[in-house]
């Protein structure tokens, strides 16, 4: 087996542990912004619709609910904190595409996948407009992405991406004038037409806050434990009082679905970030990249990246990690060995940063469903609706999926809920300990096809065949 760049440029360990050191197991989104307490349920209440999930999705909806109709009584409750989980832990790309990306939508839904393409750029311009008129500030900027080539054999996977005539095909010289890498061979860019970025902090908290205004009432540390049919209504149920609804929504995103028939529809796998100090004036012209452009690598195992406004750099993914069982508990967050491997990989791709402090490091759990974006379902006779499995592609994704569910709970018949995308749901993973073997099996195939040109093997070839090939 071929080694990667990764392996053969690391920088040496005495740089890793000079930029890990000054580093605290902190959300760096979360403690950049005022988050205000908020009161927790207490006593049974009446409302028109109540929402499950103060995330992106549950406050997606709220929004779009007051705004479809302001005189809908709309209760949102939160189990623990507004955008604690991964609305407040994400890498803050908003794309456009609610299929993650043209090929699994191209091959999933080849029929309608222009349609799909046409709603994920209208969403996207939708989400710009709400915050405008919401107030919402959000850091919001549509700064495009670049993909880098930074092996020999994935300078033709750019080639065949490069015949969509919105992308640009970037050399080497041209990619490095953009980020100086010297590890990059190649680029793609991605118009900000398509990518755009946020301060995912600021979104969560601005949403919550912008959803208030509109008379939504956002409670907090209220788990719902579970949800009843009362009369033509549900009920949801805390530890400490009950909402009763004509109509819910669940936004429950990776947690443990509220509904028996959603619970092996996603499985938890956990992703890795860190966050640098602001780059001084030196280090920010050692490096370029003036436009913000997000970043992302072309391996199976791929990294994203961006550079705030302030110029603290975010680096995260790479290691993908699934925990037999499938919970989700907060000592997975600390994995010192994955946050070491993203320092060194930070350093592989930008060299010229040697001596910089990362001051955050974190972990969040990615609600991964089979077929990699969001799916869609009602229950309870039409009084209850979800959403869940956009696998780390829910920043602008969430957005759609609360006006699909709005749409459900309302009853309507739109363009998005006559989607074969919507109206499909996707193979469920399957129960313990099968599901811990494949899935640690295919983690361990993609990072062989990376150290073997790319090449895919049996296992992977056979994923591919029936729609359940995916990288980390």
């Amino acid at each position: 087996m071929s080694s990667t760049v990764w392996e053969r440029r690391a920088p040496s360990a005495a740089a890793i542990d000079a930029a890990l050191a000054p580093s605290e197991p902190r959300v760096f989104w979360l403690d950049d912004v005022d988050r205000p307490e908020r009161p927790a349920l207490r006593g049974d209440r009446e409302a028109d619709l109540v929402i499950v999930g103060g995330g992106y999705t549950g406050l997606w909806s709220a929004v779009r609910a007051k705004r479809r109709d302001p005189e809908r009584r709309v209760i949102l409750l939160e189990a623990a904190r507004i955008g604690w989980a991964a609305s407040g832990r994400n890498g803050g790309f908003v794309e456009a595409s609610l299929t993650h990306g043209e090929e699994n939508g191209r091959r999933r839904w080849p029929e309608e996948y222009e349609q799909l393409e046409r709603l994920g750029l209208e969403n996207l311009a939708g989400f710009e407009r709400d915050l405008d008129e919401l107030g919402v500030d959000a850091d919001f900027a549509r700064a495009g992405s670049l993909d880098l080539a930074v092996e020999e054999h994935q300078l033709a996977w750019l080639d065949e991406a490069a015949e969509d005539p919105r992308l640009q095909r970037l050399d080497a010289a041209a990619t490095r004038a953009l980020v100086d890498s010297p590890i990059a061979l190649g680029g793609l860019r991605h118009p900000g037409a398509e990518v755009a970025l946020v301060h995912p902090g600021k979104l969560a908290l601005g949403l919550a806050a912008a959803a208030e205004r509109l008379g939504v009432e956002v409670l907090e540390n209220s788990r719902v434990r579970r949800v009843e049919n009362d009369g033509a209504g549900v009920r949801v149920r805390t530890a400490e009082g009950s909402v009763r609804a004509e109509r819910a929504l669940l936004a429950t995103n990776v947690f443990p679905a509220l509904l028996a028939r959603a619970r092996l529809m996603t499985v938890p796998v956990y992703d890795y970030v860190l966050m640098t100090e602001p780059l001084d004036a030196a280090q920010r012209a050692a490096i370029g990249w003036a436009g913000r452009e997000g970043l992302a690598d072309l391996a199976n195992q791929f990294h994203y990246s961006q550079i705030t406004p302030e110029g603290r750099i975010l680096f995260g993914g790479y290691d993908a990690v699934y925990h037999p069982g499938g919970r989700v508990r907060a000592r997975y967050e600390e994995r010192p060995a994955s946050h070491r491997r993203l320092a060194s990989h930070l350093l592989t791709l930008l060299p010229q940063l040697e001596g910089v402090r990362i001051t955050h490091r974190w972990a969040g759990a990615i609600d991964t469903s089979t077929r990699f974006c969001a799916f869609f379902g009602r229950a309870r006779g039409g009084r209850v609706s979800y959403a869940a499995g956009f696998t780390g592609l829910g920043v602008g994704a969430s957005r759609f999926a609360a006006e699909v569910m709005l749409d459900l709970a309302d009853g309507s018949s739109t363009e998005r809920t006559e989607l074969r995308m919507v109206r499909e749901r996707p193979l469920p993973f399957p129960p313990e300990p099968a599901a811990s073997l494949g899935i640690q099996a295919t983690r361990w195939s993609l990072d062989r096809a990376d150290h073997a040109g790319g090449r895919r093997n049996l296992l992977l070839r056979g994923l591919d065949a029936v729609g359940l090939g995916f990288d980390s």
